[in-house]
């Protein structure tokens, strides 16, 4: 038995946004990449090569897409998204409509997720999607460089449906990715992996 297992569950304090906000400017976690998550903290994996440039090729090629749509959408990397009051994950790329301002993305400003998995696919398809539904995101794809293919996920289903997302679809490397939910996003997959 571990202390874990006889600490009454009543005492436990989750930290909010705020106060892992806090602990991170005062320096807490020694400059370590961190993600919050039900209210508990988290270091992060560190970042290989084959994760860092798959992540570069999927960027330059969503960006790409964006402008070529007209979209006024904007892809961004690394960054911190608030999506509760005790969650804050750092996807790969996080696209959305409110690139500018200060602090960590809103959920509001949140379209799309795009997570590249080499070591982290079971949490990224476990974990992390049923995150990522349950707050509402409306697209999600995961980037399984392992497979060399893009799951796709959209249209996030509520507690009482059963969370998650309405299935998943399989796109190898070299296809076409269309988005389910940002009009004429079209993304070419080719060159990735």
């Amino acid at each position: 038995m571990t202390t874990h297992d006889i600490l009454d569950p009543a005492t436990r304090h989750r930290l909010t946004v705020e106060e892992y906000l806090l602990l991170d400017r005062e320096g807490a976690f020694d400059d370590r990449r961190t993600e919050l998550f039900d209210g508990e903290v988290y270091y992060m994996s560190p970042k290989h090569r084959p994760h860092a440039r798959v992540l570069g090729d999927v960027y330059f090629s969503v960006r790409q897409a964006l402008q070529a749509c007209g979209s006024d959408l904007t892809a961004l990397i690394d960054i911190s998204v608030r999506l509760s009051n005790h969650d804050v994950p750092d996807p790969d790329i996080a696209i959305t409509d409110a690139p500018g301002g200060t602090g960590i993305l809103p959920l509001e400003a949140l379209k799309l997720v795009i997570e590249v998995s080499d070591t982290t696919l079971a949490k990224d398809l476990g974990f992390k999607e049923e995150l990522y539904a349950r707050a509402g995101v409306p697209e999600y794809w995961v980037i399984d460089i392992n497979e060399n293919r893009v799951l796709c996920h959209a249209n996030p289903r509520s507690e009482a449906e059963g969370g998650g997302y309405d299935g998943q679809l399989d796109v190898p490397f070299g296809e076409v990715l269309y988005s389910a939910t940002i009009d004429g996003l079209t993304v070419e997959t080719a060159g990735w992996g």
